[in-house]
């Protein structure tokens, strides 16, 4: 499978280039980033819906947003871009944005506030999943006409139902369901009132660095660049993201210099690429959590005993010093570290000992069988392998359901699995971030729909911390708004169906002629347009 793998890479770079496919020990082209990756995630273009780690990466470059981070400097926090300014009102609940001059859609339309307004009442309106991000602040789509107004081409006022910590509002429009479209394009799309949804699914129509040509579910993304891009020319005139599921594949196309980036290297060939000439390895604290998740409409998977057992019997320790070495640091509360609030705390360790003493206090001190629903990717398996080995000490009977990320999305988003073992990046830079996804679900009922949430995925229902949660949000003083946040993750380690394992360590491997590759930290999705060769 991995010579019929690594032959379709190579061969589907040689399509993309227009050529042969590249001789061992090639360069890809000087003005052309190539990158190897699993973008087998990606279910939409659609800012307004996309919502998974590979999208991220591919909106982050196409579309621009009211405010964004400069990927050089991530510390700065969010920045202007197509908001030059913003003033708030006396009471704190509206915002007035004065739109910048030179930003240029792909299709030459340039941007203007009726496009901002439009995208932001759009996201709304369609109510796909990351939509909870806006409507935290009172957005419906029965009041976006009222609430999101641009009164003139250049300003933008947006109404919220109460006063928010103004970072706490910015840095929400940061996220991906923050990029504004193309109003005019957008619409010329739309069909049976969709406003344009089923062509943005698979087209683009932002005014960032690049535009996408060319999307192959589970293959490939073909990037170019935005002929009209109203900053400076990035160095990179296309950008090709590959597919490649195996890290031995992606490590052989790296040799090879078929590929300027590995993205997916096990330790075990992070290790071999450190010592080969040509190439290097940079690290990169990610906000990336690897957990697990029980499905409180499971029976048995709903008894506190239960998941508490399960949590003694993951060995922690013993994958991050293994097969996870160098790329996961041992992390079991929801705010990853550098964020404000974070909780070092680490309460779990393996020990089957408490882990059978507490299966044993629970109604099923004989345990039973339990499915893992995780996607294909290696490290994904290697986790569930060892939850599988740790977990059936205990007498439980463990079986894997292996699908692509899409699949296993679906499936989690259904609330149809037993147990759900992946990851969850934030997808903006303050503590609500995921404070409001793995403690908030004000309402459980399975028509609420509110797969944004992972506390509603995994039917947890919570309105007490939900109160909890939305108190904090609101709270003002750094100080006081830090300790709430310690205290709720403590009572989210022992109360919540979340086994939180580990923060990710993303080590990218590269050429070396290769300089600015930022994946984006802890803050954001990979930025290819200041990347120099």
């Amino acid at each position: 499978m991995k010579t019929s793998r690594s032959f379709q890479a190579a061969a589907l770079t040689a399509v993309l280039l227009g050529s042969v496919a590249l001789p061992a020990m090639a360069e890809t082209p000087p003005n052309m980033l190539v990158i190897a990756n699993r973008i087998d995630d990606i279910k939409t273009l659609d800012p307004a819906e996309s919502f998974e780690f590979a999208g991220a990466d591919v909106s982050r470059n196409v579309y621009e947003k009211l405010v964004n981070f400069d990927p050089l400097d991530l510390e700065a926090g969010f920045e202007p871009q197509l908001a030059e300014s913003w003033e708030i009102s006396e009471d704190g609940t509206e915002i007035t944005f004065t739109m910048a001059d030179g930003h240029v859609f792909a299709s030459g339309n340039p941007v203007t506030a009726k496009d901002a307004e439009f995208s932001l009442r759009r996201a709304v309106t369609l109510n796909k999943t990351p939509s909870f991000i806006l409507t935290q602040f009172g957005f419906t789509p029965e009041n976006v006409e009222e609430t999101i107004v641009a009164t003139d081409d250049k300003t933008l006022v947006i109404k919220l139902d109460q006063k928010y910590a103004v970072s706490f509002v910015l840095n929400c429009l940061t996220s991906t369901i923050g990029g504004i479209v193309d109003m005019a394009t957008v619409m010329e799309h739309e069909t049976d009132g969709d406003m344009g949804a089923e062509w943005l699914r698979t087209n683009t129509a932002g005014s960032g660095p690049y535009k996408v040509v060319d999307w192959k579910p589970n293959e490939s993304v073909l990037m170019d660049l935005n002929p009209n891009y109203g900053g400076e020319k990035p160095a990179m005139e296309r950008v090709i993201v590959q597919h490649i599921q195996e890290s031995a594949t992606q490590r052989l196309q790296l040799e090879r210099g078929d590929i300027d980036i590995a993205r997916n290297l096990s330790p075990e060939d992070i290790a071999a690429v450190k010592e080969t000439d040509g190439l290097q390895v940079v690290d990169e604290l990610k906000g990336r959590l690897m957990y697990w998740s029980a499905n409180q409409k499971n029976e048995m998977l709903s008894d506190p005993k239960v998941v508490e057992a399960l949590k003694w019997a993951t060995d922690y320790a013993g994958m991050s010093g293994s097969f996870l070495n160098g790329q996961y640091t041992v992390h079991q509360a929801f705010l990853p570290l550098t964020f404000l609030g974070a909780l070092e705390d680490k309460p779990f360790s393996y020990d089957i000992e408490k882990a059978k003493a507490a299966l044993a206090e629970s109604g099923f001190p004989d345990c039973g069988a339990i499915e893992i629903s995780v996607r294909d990717a290696q490290e994904r398996i290697d986790i569930a392998q060892s939850l599988q080995n740790t977990w059936s000490q205990l007498g439980c009977d463990v079986s894997l359901i292996v699908g692509t990320g899409a699949q296993t999305l679906d499936r989690y988003r259904a609330r149809e699995h037993d147990i759900y073992l992946g990851a969850w990046g934030p997808d903006y830079p303050d503590p609500n971030t995921n404070a409001g996804t793995f403690a908030y679900n004000p309402d459980n009922s399975d028509e609420a729909g509110a797969t944004g949430l992972l506390a509603w995925r995994n039917a947890w229902g919570i309105p007490e911390m939900s109160e909890e949660t939305l108190a904090a949000v609101t709270e003002n003083d750094t100080d006081t708004r830090k300790e709430m946040y310690l205290a709720l993750q403590k009572e989210h380690q022992t109360v919540s169906p979340f086994g939180i394992m580990f923060q990710q360590i993303e080590q990218h491997a590269m050429r070396d002629n290769v300089q600015n590759f930022i994946s984006g930290g802890a803050t954001t999705a990979a930025s290819y347009w200041v990347v120099t060769k």
